[in-house]
């Protein structure tokens, strides 16, 4: 997620993002991630799309144990983290000002011997320093809230393309605000086969499967 300081907001509606902390139960965990607004902005806040992004992997429709998965613009780290606790071996990425902020989440909701071992927090900014990344090297991608910026639109797609395989699973969650949230869509659809899998009403949250056109399976 990109790092925006935000002035605080005094509608109601926007309070809760004001909280210091966000408490939820997945995976048979109870998690209490930090929240810090004001200093990070959009990146330190736990959004509608990840909550809905961890009830989806709840549903069990996606395997998770023992696989290779990669959060992008995780924020506070809760769809790794969840991930993680079911069994996943996850990298859970920010860019560089963000990454204390989410290392002390993941260490305060994960048990330490799977920091370093199972879970790995590391800086990715889109489009750069890609070979830092193993080339087809994961098998899920996960993102929850990560297509509002168009700047970001061509190199998140080039982040997509390096590190997916013929047989990794993308799954994406988003609120769709803007034409531009469709453009992206559009252009995904153009190297990616794409599916929408679920939709939380109440949330407006929708979770999209994709995977590289060169291959169809069914999953």
């Amino acid at each position: 997620m990109a790092l925006v300081p935000y002035v605080e907001n005094p509608l109601p509606a926007l309070s809760k993002l004001n909280n210091s902390s966000a408490q939820f139960r997945f995976a048979n965990h109870d998690l209490s991630l930090a929240q810090d607004w004001k200093n990070l902005g959009v990146a330190a806040v736990v959004w509608d799309a990840a909550i809905v992004m961890c009830m989806y992997l709840e549903l069990g429709k996606v395997e998770l144990k023992g696989k290779e998965a990669i959060e992008l613009g995780a924020g506070t780290g809760l769809v790794g983290i969840v991930a993680a606790l079911m069994g996943a071996k996850v990298t859970i990425t920010d860019r560089e000002p963000a990454l204390d902020f989410l290392s002390a989440n993941v260490k305060a909701n994960l048990p330490p011997e799977s920091q370093g071992s199972s879970v790995f927090v590391s800086e990715l900014s889109w489009g750069e320093g890609l070979e830092r990344y193993p080339a087809g090297g994961f098998d899920l991608v996960l993102g929850a809230d990560i297509i509002y910026l168009e700047d970001t639109f061509v190199p998140l797609l080039q982040t997509l393309e390096h590190l997916c395989s013929d047989t990794t699973l993308v799954l994406l969650a988003c609120k769709i605000r803007y034409k531009r949230d469709t453009d992206f869509l559009s252009m995904l659809r153009q190297q990616f086969a794409v599916e929408e899998v679920y939709f939380d009403r109440q949330r407006d949250i929708h979770v999209y499967k994709a995977w590289k056109l060169t291959t169809r399976r069914d999953l």
